[in-house]
This record gives C-alpha cells, sequence and structure tokens, in this order.
C-alpha cells in the first residue's frame, strides 16, 4: 500500500466525509490529516477485510469522537457567547461553502449530477451507474473527473 497513492486517490473522499460530521473546514482539514496520519501508523494492522476507503472512514470516525470528546470537556469551561474567531471561522465556511455550491451550479452534466449523488445523496457508485444506465466503472470515473474540476475551479478561485 503505497501512502502517496492511497492519500492522493482517498483524501477528498475522506475530507467529505469528515466535513459532514464536523461541518467546519479547518476541523475536518485537521482531522482528515490526522485520520491519514493514524493510517500510516497502523498501516501494518490494516488486513484487507474492508476496502480502504472503508478503512481510512473508520479512523476519521474515530479522530472525530474524539475531537467531540475533547470540546465537550472544554464546553464546561466556555460561555455560550461564540468568540470573534469562531464568527469568523463561521462566515469563512459559510463562503466556502457557497463557493463549491457555486461550481457545482456551473458544472457540465453528466459531472454536476453524479457529484452531487455522490456527495450529497451519497449513493454507491453501482447505484449512481444504475440511475444513468451505466456501469459501475463509469460512475466511478465520471466522479473522479468531477472531484478534479472541482479542484481546479477551486484553485482559480482562490488565486
Amino acid at each position: 500500500m503505497d501512502f502517496d497513492q492511497l492519500y492522493n486517490a482517498y483524501y477528498m473522499e475522506v475530507y467529505s466525509y469528515v466535513m459532514t460530521l464536523v461541518k467546519n473546514t479547518h476541523l475536518a482539514e485537521e482531522i482528515t490529516q490526522e485520520s491519514f496520519f493514524k493510517a500510516i501508523k497502523s498501516k501494518k494492522q490494516y488486513r484487507g477485510n474492508a476496502s480502504e476507503l472503508t478503512w481510512l472512514c473508520a479512523i476519521a470516525k474515530n479522530c472525530c469522537m474524539d475531537e467531540f470528546r475533547k470540546q465537550s470537556r472544554h464546553q464546561e469551561w466556555q460561555d455560550d457567547i461564540p468568540s470573534p474567531t469562531d464568527m469568523a471561522l463561521t462566515v469563512e465556511d459559510e463562503n466556502i461553502t457557497l463557493q463549491l455550491h457555486q461550481i457545482l451550479h456551473q458544472m457540465e452534466e453528466p459531472y454536476k449530477e453524479v457529484f452531487q449523488l455522490r456527495i450529497f445523496g451519497e449513493l454507491s457508485f453501482l447505484k449512481i451507474g444504475q440511475i444513468f444506465g451505466k456501469s459501475e466503472t463509469w460512475a466511478r470515473v465520471t466522479y473522479h473527473r468531477a472531484k478534479i474540476k472541482m479542484q481546479e475551479r477551486m484553485g482559480k478561485n482562490e488565486s
């Protein structure tokens, strides 16, 4: 198992999964990085009983749970009033989310629909292929191309 290939192949999927759990881009990035770090440390324990993505998402879920526990301990000492930093991060998260949806809105079909079905509908590639009357492989390739288009367009908007 080559780590670079694993990271490049699954980063966006793991990040998207974590983002659905924590709803904060910065925290999702940190947890995703932590998940891959833990995967490197425990790669000898990976037996191949589940797909690599399932294994990585299980690690990510555990990292999220650790973070939630940590936050609940800290919450006991904090006020309910959000700090200016928290408010700025929330605004930034909303801006990034808006930017992602704008890019997705402009994306051509079938990439747009495949991406939405996979990320927001959480459908398997097999089911996406069935919807389009195509193969599971077609759905995987189309999703991968859509993901690349999203990444490229996000990069252009950041500059």
